[in-house]
């Protein structure tokens, strides 16, 4: 037979044989793969049902989670029910632990290697973790032993857990670091979590950098056009105080000691605070929150309604842990029977309801960040300036661990002031600011209330256990960092406000920009007196309502100059003071899912009355004319406006600013428009890149056609085909991993991407960025909405989910109903509990 023919006559006859015996090789591997994978991920789950022995437990404690996998503890004592809020926190989220602690004390290294080199020396700069040591020696017997049960429950945990049995990140973390083992968690790492929060919600450091970079391409008066004052036609949060003097009336130029060629050193700081964004998620501008409360005297239970959704970076899993701690038997050793939010790593619970009071939280954006610029001695960089004397500055060795390779020494030089953070860059010169004769050295401090020792580690058991008004003020008494608005409620029917917080007294200026460190012109002489800090209680209009906004029109002492502009706010307000009914549950839950855009209720107008010459332009004019100005997920209109909205931004300011401070779309940029939209010839609408003088009405008619040009180019040339949902999608990225640019690595632990509704200044606040993409980089991170008529009736979600294991029921189950407005019901009562619990663990004392 010819060998063609034999070849032939063996692939007719022996090749399907082979296929199919290679086949059934990759199908069992891939099924032992499978069958790996699953063992490998269900290893980490938590046990929870059944019986745990405890050491150091003192008795029984009962934990029921319900379908969503939320836990009731409950506990005999204080100690134990610490101990077990900590045994369930490590497992469900240790690695979410283990990461934030690293953070907290710029450690990241130890973990990740050299790319976290840059970021752990910012952090080691900023000095958390000293300043908690400094809280620890400071802690009373009481915070200390609640501390010390919480760090004794993880610990309980780690003994029995290590490696892929305690998550599956630490599986994928084996083939970068394979040395790396968890150490026991301590007090220190509980209390360094405020401090990375602290830094999350602040602002005013990052907007002190932009102003003064911007001063070197822009004058001052243009400057303050991007930062206009708060507009007097939107709602402050306590609008019964109108008289007096105000804080922010002062005019101080502090733009003189920025506009001298120290712009520079002040640029150097970026490029870390950048890389920590990348970690925790942008800080400062857009990490506002809303919360109301609404009296009885207004609502159909005839008791107050409490709402709350904090806005924070889109992440995985949830920076929230909701939870129930309960007292058996409440007493004074054991007072305590709350349930709501926790963060994992921390007691207690930050956001929620007793069984007597409710409180809710947002950002104040105080201003407790201020740059000084330092003056160092030309011959010995060690020493500063401080009126006309050299003074030795306080030096501390910083030794960092790095895997894989040789630890590093730095230096953390520090002023009166703070840090030096200038000392970061690597690439830092010697800078001459031209008007001075004399050649001197430049530096950048940082002062801020987050780098002295805290109290907030006391005001969260002293929230949970409050009983009342009087009671939650001396609690938000040690509430001092991060500054945040309280609002209340009790089941005796009072509603109530509160800011605490460190408020520096400036002896002069405003904090706008980085002033001189080397007289005492500029210094802090104090902090506001908690009685002295604005507070409302059963105010007369039967609602308070917080987003981020003004406080009040007339107040003596400065809180900051960079309110949130209060769109949020104004259109909360219309929806609680346009309801001609009694408010319910329901309505409350309408708000907070509200769509409606107030920018467009500015910009559509105008864009109704140009003349647009093409049909394809007129057809997507036409979506405008019966819009009802909600960003609803599958809304063309909203599609068109955002799209608009992105392009007016880029072709007004984009060739005017730096690429870095390119508009974000946010509420700021909504304030700066509305103003300039009523200056048809301003020079901002100019295009300098042109030979010809752009006015309003060309710019806007530009920026129209390239939206129609973009959604016809990625959606659908038919206009009633576009979806703003599918433009604006949430993608829950794990902080770590998820961003390792390992595309099956991402896969494990990354879900996404969802459609979603709103922008970042609805109240429904999922934000994008105008100078990035329409991704949403901000969410309400949670939602709850607390009926102090009937506890049980309380609802909340948060998202993606309870779980921090990939692959769990609970790792990302809640996100249809988040970003559907849909609730689960917030379980507090024992009969409810029990009548809704899917598993019940036991931990008992070990003998």
């Amino acid at each position: 037979m010819p060998l063609q023919a034999q070849i032939k006559n063996f692939r007719k006859r022996w090749f399907p044989r082979i296929l199919k015996r290679i086949l059934i090789v990759l199908l069992v591997l891939g099924l032992l793969l499978v069958e790996f994978a699953t063992y490998t991920v269900r290893q980490s789950f938590p046990q929870e049902s059944g019986t745990i022995q405890l050491p150091q437990l003192k008795a029984e404690v009962t934990v029921q989670r319900d379908k969503w996998g939320i836990p009731h503890i409950y506990a005999a004592n204080s100690h134990d029910l610490f101990m077990a809020q900590g045994y369930i926190h490590a497992q469900d989220r240790f690695w979410q632990m283990d990461f934030w602690r690293h953070i907290g004390s710029g450690r990241l290294s130890e973990m990740f290697g050299s790319s976290q080199v840059d970021t752990d020396r910012y952090l080691r700069t900023m000095g958390w973790a000293r300043v908690a040591q400094q809280e620890i020696q400071e802690i009373n017997a009481e915070m200390k032993a609640y501390l010390e049960a919480y760090s004794d429950g993880v610990n309980a945990y780690l003994k029995e857990h290590q490696g892929n049995a305690l998550s599956l990140e630490y599986t994928v973390l084996k083939f970068l670091n394979p040395g790396y083992k968890p150490e026991p968690w301590q007090i220190l790492h509980s209390l360094t979590w405020g401090k990375v929060m602290a830094y999350d919600l602040g602002t005013n450091f990052q907007s002190e950098v932009e102003r003064a970079i911007l001063l070197k391409t822009l004058i001052p008066t243009q400057v303050e056009e991007l930062y206009p004052p708060y507009p007097q036609d939107l709602p402050a949060i306590l609008p019964e105080f109108q008289k007096g003097k105000t804080g922010e009336d002062e005019n101080y130029d502090e733009t003189q000691f920025t506009a001298f060629g120290i712009e520079e050193v002040i640029e150097s700081i970026t490029k870390p605070m950048i890389a920590l964004e990348q970690l925790i998620g942008p800080t400062g501008i857009g990490i506002g929150s809303n919360n109301w409360v609404i009296s009885g005297e207004l609502t159909d239970t005839g008791k107050p309604i409490l709402a709350n959704d904090p806005h924070l970076g889109v992440q995985i899993p949830s920076i929230w842990y909701e939870v129930g701690l309960h007292c058996v038997s409440k007493s004074a050793e054991c007072p305590y029977n709350v349930t709501g939010f926790s963060f994992a790593g921390m007691i207690g619970v930050i956001i929620g309801h007793s069984d007597r009071i409710a409180w809710g939280v947002t950002n104040v954006l105080s201003d407790v960040m201020d740059l000084y610029i330092e003056k160092i001695n030309p011959k010995n960089p060690n020493q500063y300036e401080v009126n006309g004397k050299w003074v030795d500055m306080k030096l501390v060795q910083e030794t960092i661990q790095v895997a894989g390779n040789q630890p590093i020494v730095q230096t953390v030089r520090y002023t009166r002031h703070g840090p030096i953070l200038s000392d970061v860059s690597p690439n830092l010169k010697k800078f001459q600011p031209k008007p001075l004769e004399i050649p001197q050295n430049y530096a950048v401090a940082l002062r801020w209330t987050a780098l002295e020792p805290s109290k907030l580690g006391y005001a969260i058991p002293q929230i949970n256990r409050a009983q009342n008004w009087q009671e939650f003020r001396t609690a938000a008494s040690n509430y001092d960092v991060p500054a945040q608005n309280l609002v209340y409620a009790d089941v005796d029917g009072n509603i109530g406000y509160q800011m605490p917080g460190k408020f520096p007294i400036r002896a002069k200026g405003n904090g706008r920009y980085p002033v001189p460190g080397w007289t005492d012109e500029y210094e802090w002489q104090g902090y506001i007196d908690f009685e002295k800090l604005p507070k409302s209680f059963n105010p007369s209009q039967g609602y308070i309502a917080t987003a981020n906004n003004l406080v009040m029109r007339k107040y003596p002492y400065l809180i900051t100059t960079d309110w949130v502009y209060g769109y949020r706010a104004q259109r909360i307000v219309e929806m609680i003071s346009q309801k001609t009914e009694p408010i319910s549950l329901e309505d409350v839950q309408q708000i907070q899912g509200d769509d409606r855009n107030l920018n467009a209720q500015t910009l559509v107008p105008l864009l109704q009355s140009i003349t647009v010459d093409t049909p394809r332009s007129q057809a997507a004019q036409k979506l405008l004319q019966d819009w009802n100005l909600q960003l609803g997920m599958t809304s063309s209109a909203a599609a068109l406006f955002e799209v608009f909205w992105k392009h007016l931004l880029a072709d007004t300011f984009h060739d005017q600013l730096p690429e870095r401070y390119f508009p974000n779309g946010g509420d700021r940029w909504y304030a700066v428009v509305a103003n300039l939209v009523k200056q048809p010839n301003s020079s901002w609408w100019d295009n300098r890149n042109t030979p010809k003088v752009e006015n309003r009405d060309e710019i806007l008619r530009q920026s129209f056609t390239k939206a129609v040009d973009e959604l016809e180019g990625i959606q659908s040339k038919d206009p009633k085909n576009w979806n703003w949902g599918k433009l604006h999608t949430v993608t829950f990225r794990n902080a770590t991993l998820g961003k390792s640019g390992v595309a099956p690595i991402e896969g494990l632990f990354n879900r996404g991407a969802f459609a979603t509704a709103g922008n970042g200044e609805t109240v429904n606040a999922n934000r994008w960025r105008a100078n990035k993409s329409f991704e949403v980089t901000d969410i309400p991170s949670l939602r709850m909405i607390v009926d102090l008529g009937n506890l049980d009736n309380s609802v909340a979600i948060h998202t993606p989910g309870q779980s921090g294991h990939a692959f769990h029921t609970h790792y990302n189950d809640m996100v249809d109903s988040w970003r559907n407005i849909e609730y689960h019901q917030m379980l507090s009562q024992p009969k409810n509990v029990t009548d809704n619990t899917a598993a019940t663990l036991k931990l008992i004392p070990k003998l």
